[in-house]
């Protein structure tokens, strides 16, 4: 079997090793989670994932395609999960705020969909300002945060359009630093908060943002 197509994991004839490419998504989404897409280059992933260059281009050509594939295999979970949770609400009638927020939260922070290595690599993908950075995350979450956008708005009619945008900017921006889990509550409380506990977290996060969502207009 050649390295491009996988391998036996030491010591066992039976059972399949993960292959050339399973490592490769592995060693990649973990570097660029750690050092950024600008931190990482492609030598340093084959070198991690235990294979040649040549496996690598072979799998995935370039750096862009590989980090554009890895997101995509991740975020596309959620946001089709946050689609359905928000049809499954509407298809209710009488859809409240929170049940809205807790919707569009959820499926980010459940370990089963994203998991923490791809929460750091949202995170680290939202500060860089790269174009390539910005078209990967438009490409995976504009059309379902559009749709949430839109849920919003018929709950919050009094808001303007700039500041509903305002206000959902906010709660990616409050998302995605309690998703990276920087270790700084566990440090200001002594370990007493952590914002990996997904229902402790909802708990707290929902109705903060609810009430950020009702607040008064600011003065012009």
């Amino acid at each position: 079997m050649s390295e491009l197509d996988g391998a036996l994991e030491p010591g066992s004839e039976a059972a399949p090793a993960r292959s050339v490419r399973e490592r490769l998504i592995m060693a990649g989404e973990q570097l660029f989670a750690e050092h950024g897409w600008n931190g990482v280059s492609i030598r340093t992933i084959a070198a991690a994932a235990g294979v040649s260059l040549a496996a690598l281009n072979y799998h995935f050509g370039v750096k862009e395609h590989m980090l554009a594939e890895i997101f995509a295999a991740r975020a596309r979970p959620i946001a089709e999960a946050r689609v359905r949770r928000l049809d499954e609400l509407e298809a209710s009638g009488g859809v409240m705020l929170e049940q809205v927020l807790d919707a569009f939260l959820r499926p980010a922070f459940s370990a089963d969909v994203g998991g923490r290595i791809f929460a750091r690599l949202r995170a680290r993908l939202g500060t860089e300002h790269e174009a390539f950075s910005r078209r990967i995350l438009s490409d995976a979450f504009d059309e379902s945060s559009k749709r949430y956008v839109t849920a919003l708005a018929r709950l919050l009619p009094e808001l303007p359009e700039a500041e509903l945008a305002w206000r959902f900017h906010f709660m990616l921006g409050t998302m995605v630093y309690t998703m990276a889990d920087s270790g700084r509550i566990q440090a200001l409380t002594n370990g007493a908060c952590d914002p990996g506990e997904v229902e402790t977290a909802l708990s707290r996060l929902v109705p903060f943002l609810a009430a950020g969502f009702r607040a008064a207009l600011p003065p012009t």
